[in-house]
This record gives C-alpha cells, sequence and structure tokens, in this order.
C-alpha cells in the first residue's frame, strides 16, 4: 500500500486538526486509514480519496456529535470534555438519580448524606443546563 507525499501531508493535517473529533479514537483512525487502502486502486491511495474519506468523517462527526447545540460557546476545553461526558452519561440513564450515582460514585461514600441528583442538577445549572433539556435533545447531543 503507498499513499503519496500530498496525500500524506493532507490527511495527517486533518487528522491532527482541532476539527478532527475521533470519536472512536485509535479504532476509528484505523477504520478511516483501512478503508482509504481497500478502496485505493492499484495500491495507491490518492488526494481524491483522502479527500472523500475526510468528508466522510466529517459528516459522520456532524451527526453523531452536535453537542454544540447545548454546550455554550464561551467555555474551557476541560469543562467541555467534562460536561461532554455528563451529558453522555445523563443520555443513557432513566433518572437524575442514577445519573448522579454514576457520575459521584466515589465521592457521594465519603458524604453523611448523598444526594447525587441535587449535585448533578447544580452542575448543570451552572451551564445554563437541565435534565429536561438534555433528555428532550435525545441523540442529538453527543
Amino acid at each position: 500500500m503507498r499513499i503519496n507525499q500530498q496525500s500524506r501531508t493532507r490527511y495527517v493535517n486533518f487528522a491532527t486538526s482541532a476539527s478532527a473529533l475521533w470519536t472512536g479514537n485509535f479504532r476509528e483512525l484505523t477504520a478511516s486509514i483501512t478503508r482509504m487502502a481497500t478502496l485505493a486502486t492499484q495500491g495507491n491511495i490518492t488526494l481524491t480519496q483522502v479527500e472523500d474519506e475526510i468528508q466522510r468523517l466529517q459528516q459522520h462527526w456532524q451527526q453523531t456529535t452536535p453537542a454544540d447545540a447545548l454546550i455554550p460557546a464561551e467555555i474551557d476545553e476541560f469543562d467541555r470534555y467534562q460536561l461532554e461526558k455528563v451529558i453522555e452519561v445523563c443520555r443513557k440513564s432513566r433518572t437524575l438519580s442514577e445519573a448522579g450515582r454514576y457520575l459521584f460514585a466515589v465521592s457521594r461514600a465519603q458524604k453523611q448524606r448523598a444526594n447525587d441528583a441535587d449535585r448533578l442538577k447544580k452542575y448543570l445549572a451552572k451551564f445554563d443546563l437541565s435534565w429536561e433539556q438534555i433528555k428532550d435533545s435525545g441523540h442529538h447531543i453527543i
């Protein structure tokens, strides 16, 4: 399998850019490269194939990760990653209490009264979010 310098540079620049989300980590990266190699004619990955793969990845990420719909634009990267995980857990949980128990599993053991639902509600409120907003938005969050 071969990839010319121009194609490799384009793919590496995209893959290491901030717009490359890599939600599936190395598995997704490996699948992307495998896909291009599989579609390569005569063992050569072309710039056209690289551009097609980049477009496919961007469309996939746009469909599966529109977190921007709920996450404020002015937010530190540290908070963004944490909030994305919290939203993901909330979406998978049946109740606010269930999500809170999962998210605060370690720290709740140190409290005399564990009110995880209230803690989670206050955390979400810091970002002007509510349990209802997250549940109503369904899979369109992350």
